[in-house]
């Protein structure tokens, strides 16, 4: 079965396993680290041999016809042989846009071109792999060293960025601190000394913003094979005071689960879902069934998210905790819409550091 990838006279051929990293919760202290905002876009390595230019997915995908104008951009640097690891972003209205990038995974190629002109994508480039020899067993300082020379010799082009990186805690506290509302999903830690761990997340940690919001139950599903309950389906209110359902979430206490179960069927009503109703197949549900319970829209739960994106959440939602001291109506949707980014701050305020 073909990969979908071209043959590339490379030492490194794709599908190559990108370095990962384990999450924590604090930005790591020590002078033996390597800081780096960390991009809400798609982990992307970029092979390059001649005119041959392969872009792979962090599962190991080819994501090359999807981004033309990356492809491109690639070709028009001077140098011919490199394979560089970074991520592909969409600005939009003067932060990053997930929504707009995932419009690009499309099928029909004039769409993709027309989307790649209207809202171009960018690379922003933070290690190199292989630039005139294999680099993989170099230093994370080394390698770095290394991608700062190959972006001075690089011809350069518009779409394609060196992606910031320091030694100093305080300038990555800056970053998490103040560029989250332009789409920066927090911030990424490489041990120094380290090499490049493929496939592992021995050489690096993450720390990504802690994203909550009050959430209004309209409805539960039940769990596979019983009657207890197994998620809550979520909603919150737009503008007109309509309830839209934003996703759900079943991280929920076992022990809790009979009481809580209780409670909701005490609650059964009909659907408060005005916008977006709960109805087809569960992408995370065990079974193909699209059954739900609908219940007043009375109980508040707080839970933590990654991504809200396109109305809804991108991932399952993770639960926190109940909050009756929230009344239903408040929970709307300006918690989750985007920020706006602090004045005087902007990405060319963060890539100029």
């Amino acid at each position: 079965m073909s990969t979908g990838f071209p043959k590339l006279d490379l030492p490194i051929k794709p599908p190559y396993p990108p370095m990962e990293a384990k999450r924590v919760d604090k930005i790591p202290t020590g002078d033996h680290w390597l800081f780096e905002p960390k991009w809400d876009g798609f982990r992307a390595i970029v092979f390059r041999s001649g005119d041959e230019v392969a872009i792979q997915s962090k599962a190991g995908q080819p994501l090359t016809r999807y981004f033309p104008e990356v492809v491109e951009a690639i070709r028009s640097l001077k140098p011919k042989e490199f394979i560089l690891d970074g991520e592909i972003v969409v600005p939009a209205g003067g932060r990053l846009s997930f929504d707009d990038l995932l419009l690009r995974i499309h099928p029909a190629e004039s769409r993709v071109r027309k989307l790649a002109a209207d809202s171009p994508a960018h690379y922003y480039v933070f290690d190199v792999l292989y630039w005139k020899k294999q680099l993989t067993d170099l230093a994370i300082e080394e390698r770095r060293e290394k991608l700062e020379k190959f972006f001075e010799s690089s011809g350069g082009h518009d779409l394609v960025h060196l992606s910031p990186a320091t030694t100093d805690r305080k300038v990555g506290l800056d970053w998490f601190s103040n560029f989250g509302a332009l789409g920066l999903d927090g911030v990424m830690a490489k041990r120094l000394g380290e090499p490049y761990h493929s496939g592992d997340r021995d050489g690096m940690v993450k720390v990504k913003h802690l994203k909550t919001a009050d959430c209004v139950v309209g409805g539960f599903r039940y769990g596979e094979g019983t009657k207890v309950v197994g998620s809550l389906l979520m909603g919150l209110y737009d503008d007109e005071e309509r309830l839209v359902f934003i996703g759900h979430t079943s991280s929920i206490k076992q022990s809790d689960r009979a009481a809580l179960t209780k409670q909701l069927e005490g609650l059964r009503g009909e659907n408060p879902f005005e916008v977006r109703v709960p109805g087809g197949p569960s992408r995370w549900a065990t079974t193909k069934t699209g059954e739900w319970e609908a219940v007043e829209p009375k109980l508040v739960c707080e839970v933590e998210y990654d991504y809200f994106s396109q109305g809804r959440f991108r991932h399952g939602s993770k639960f926190l905790r109940w909050r009756p001291d929230k009344p239903p109506k408040q929970c709307t949707m300006e918690q989750v819409t985007p920020a706006k980014a602090p004045r005087g701050k902007g990405l060319g305020s963060l890539t100029k550091r």
